[in-house]
């Protein structure tokens, strides 16, 4: 039995969250570009979830926009598919199956752009999300008259500019977008593109002045672990278990987030699927969640890619079931990482907490991120993820902070390689070789031709990370004893010393 509308009323698995008949008579409230997995999985999720508990009560118009794969699964199911949520929370497994019905409908921008621009017509349309990986957040000269626009900002100007003429400038007909592109800023950067492209395409003040006093560009910031499709094991488990097939099947996570500025009362009344779930969060300020994500987890995840490569970990979920492992990334965000970040807003007691559910995260038993993954540009993550937590550690407390030391020698560490007939760059551990991506691993290569002085040069690169590295009283020994250390011992055994002397 495949899912779909006419199948719903004969699954009779109690453990999955089902629709209702009258969630397919909502309005449609949303336009979405994007067909992505992440988006089905956590701002499709908010949305049904808030139809399920009656709040939002309005379903989404998703925009194909590229021409790869089709939407033929979307159709045969009736756009239904299951969000299969895992992992950990506190510790303690945690499972939910959940049938999505936000989807009404998924166009095709190449074949449907004159249905796509009928959506601007409707005066329930709303919202406008997207997530068309941050290379969609671009400038591309074009005429929006074209169709379709090739770019993501053309496409969205082309639906602003058809709605602006069919409500004649209805002030009231503005709309919320938001993008959800991982990159800073991204709604004041959308509309930065969307008003140039109006002026290349000449169009009227009178749209330009509507675009920008009747229309909120929200910044945001996504963050949930979204694999997408299961295991063909898993899959086939899945379906036995729930009684039925879907081929638009998908795995997430347990944790979510989408927070959402500004907070204003015309976005707080568009986004009231807020209500319905705690991972929505609408603020005036974003900055101190895109702080704790992108130290507290993207630091020590970079700080921790290399030991645990060097130590033999495949798997972050592996690393993280060795006790010793397990201690230094717990310590490293803790006791080093959540000093050199709080602040008036940022206190202790939100890091450690947010600490926790990153910890929960990375010993999810259903997740296989590889460690080897997250090396890749190892250098530029390591300069604009944990420098800034560096610096800030030696300003306020005027040591060596040991465990990132540590992070910082592993990294010297693996960067360690040779070029192959290939042209790529290869390192072997425990007789296995591993590839090397990043920009600069010809730099590390060359440097490692003089390994007496090659801590202390990598570190003064002031281009490599924007400041001198060896100026910091006592950093550059500190690595090079680690490096020493991880090559004469190994990682287990001086994570194992280190640790036990900061216990002590």
């Amino acid at each position: 039995m495949i899912l779909s509308r006419q199948n719903i009323h004969k699954i009779e698995s109690k453990t999955v969250q089902l629709p209702r008949d009258n969630y397919f008579d909502l309005p449609e409230k949303v336009l979405q570009f994007g067909t992505g997995v992440l988006l089905r999985g956590l701002t499709d999720f908010f949305i049904d979830k808030a139809n399920k508990q009656g709040i939002f009560n309005g379903r989404i118009v998703v925009v194909k926009s590229t021409d790869t794969g089709d939407a033929s699964g979307f159709d045969k199911q009736d756009n239904l598919y299951t969000i299969c949520v895992k992992g950990l929370v506190e510790g303690k497994k945690f499972e939910e199956y959940i049938v999505n019905a936000s989807v009404s409908r998924v166009l095709s921008a190449k074949n449907n752009w004159k249905e796509i621009l009928a959506c601007a017509t409707n005066p329930d349309i709303e919202l406008i999300i997207s997530n068309t990986t941050e290379v969609g957040i671009m400038l591309v000269k074009e005429n929006i008259r074209n169709s379709p626009p090739a770019s993501f900002p053309a496409k969205l100007l082309a639906v602003l500019y058809e709605r602006y003429k069919f409500f004649k400038g209805d002030k009231d007909k503005g709309v919320v977008i938001i993008p959800t592109e991982l990159l800073p800023d991204n709604g004041n950067r959308l509309l930065a593109i969307i008003l140039e492209l109006a002026t290349h395409n000449g169009l009227e003040d009178s749209f330009i002045n509507w675009l920008k006093e009747n229309n909120c560009f929200c910044n945001s910031l996504v963050d949930r672990i979204v694999p997408g499709k299961l295991s063909l094991v898993q899959q086939q488990d899945t379906e036995n278990f729930l009684g039925y097939e879907d081929e638009l099947m998908i795995m997430s996570e347990v944790y979510r987030l989408w927070a959402i500025e500004p907070d204003s009362e015309k976005v707080k009344r568009v986004l009231s699927f807020s209500k319905a779930d705690e991972g929505v969060i609408i603020a005036p300020d974003i900055h101190l969640y895109r702080e704790l994500k992108l130290r507290l987890l993207n630091g020590s995840h970079t700080l921790s890619c290399g030991l645990a490569h060097l130590a033999g970990f495949t798997l972050v979920r592996d690393a993280m079931q060795d006790e010793t492992f397990y201690s230094y990334v717990r310590a490293l965000m803790i006791e080093e990482i959540t000093p050199s970040i709080i602040s008036k807003d940022l206190t202790t007691e939100i890091a450690i907490d947010f600490a926790n559910k990153i910890l929960d995260r990375y010993r999810n038993p259903f997740i296989e991120h590889k460690w080897l993954s997250i090396t890749l540009q190892y250098s530029s993550k390591m300069r604009m993820r944990d420098v800034p937590i560096l610096l800030n550690y030696f300003e306020r407390f005027e040591k060596v902070p040991s465990l990132i030391a540590l992070g910082f020698a592993a990294h010297i560490l693996f960067m360690k390689s040779e070029k192959n007939d290939d042209g790529n760059y290869y390192e072997t551990v425990d007789g296995k070789k591993y590839l090397i991506q990043d920009t600069n691993v010809a730099y590390y290569a060359e440097k490692w031709k003089q390994p007496q002085t090659v801590v202390k040069t990598i570190l003064s690169n002031v281009e490599l990370w924007g400041t001198d590295l060896s100026s910091l009283t006592g950093f550059a020994d500190a690595v090079i004893e680690n490096l020493s250390l991880l090559e004469e011992k190994g990682v287990i055994a001086v994570i194992k010393e280190m640790t036990k002397e900061l216990a002590g």
